[in-house]
């Protein structure tokens, strides 16, 4: 995920190496079921190589590093590769993490089994992306993308939570989810074709302190407002889970996959 000079909120640039400490501790949310839809499908197991881009810390290699495939990945922000290295060493896993976009992934041509691209598939520069990713996987190898988002016109507590990030930083497009397919665009048509586009609920779990730090680490926050306005956020948000939430609850989200074969 290039986040870094990027401006798609309303130019406003964000930069995820900033929220990258959050990242680590928080982000890490995404419940069995998110995974097991990769897994049904015979995918990131034993005997496959997986490329991971955009991996941020990560979260999605070292959650199915223990079905046997063997991850590498990639993202563009150095902060976010050194908390992935740092996570996967304490776990005692062999992941190798590179600081690299998706546009100039240059590994050997058909590395890869399978290629997946966890919420950040929005962010490709999709020419580029494209046929860089085709290249690295093997004929009829798959390109997985995977997405998850709260759903704030059946969550209480999201709505709360957005409407605050949205006071904080009114062209953060982040907001208004709604259940959706992943869109992808007509280039890819050229390196891959359709295999699967599935989109499902999800209940995620979630205490007081966890969801804040959720929220913290959030483009429309931690990756773009100020150090102050940050820590003011942090404030406000705090106080108003006090009065809103539970001390534990869970989110309404959906979860969305789209399977590309290779050509």
């Amino acid at each position: 995920m290039d986040g870094k000079g990027r401006a798609i909120d309303g130019g406003r640039p964000f930069d995820w190496g900033r929220a990258s400490a959050d990242y680590a501790r928080y982000r890490d949310i995404y419940p069995p079921e998110f995974y097991q839809v990769l897994l049904d499908r015979g995918l990131c197991t034993a005997g496959q190589r997986v490329l991971d881009v955009g991996t941020g810390t990560g979260v999605l290699p070292r959650a199915l590093y223990r079905y046997g495939a063997a991850f590498t990945g990639t993202d563009p922000a150095p902060e976010q590769i050194a908390q992935a290295r740092r996570l996967a060493a304490e776990s005692g896993m062999d992941i190798p993490f590179f600081c690299q976009k998706a546009e100039e992934t240059d590994f050997p041509p058909e590395s890869f089994h399978v290629v997946t691209a966890c919420q950040c598939f929005c962010y490709f520069d999709h020419a580029a992306a494209a046929p860089r990713l085709r290249r690295v996987l093997r004929p009829g190898g798959y390109l997985a993308l995977l997405y998850l988002a709260w759903l704030p016109e059946e969550d209480p507590i999201a709505a709360g939570s957005e409407a605050l990030v949205l006071r904080y930083n009114p062209g953060w497009t982040g907001a208004g989810e709604r259940r959706r397919p992943i869109p992808v665009p007509e280039v890819y048509g050229a390196f891959f074709e359709e295999a699967e586009s599935l989109v499902f609920d999800l209940a995620v779990p979630f205490t007081r302190e966890g969801w804040n730090g959720r929220i913290r680490a959030c483009r429309g926050v931690g990756a773009s407002l100020s150090p102050a306005e940050t820590a003011a956020f942090d404030r406000e948000h705090r106080a108003l889970l006090e009065r809103i939430a539970p001390p534990a609850f869970s989110i309404r989200h959906y979860g969305a996959l789209r399977l590309l074969r290779a050509r």
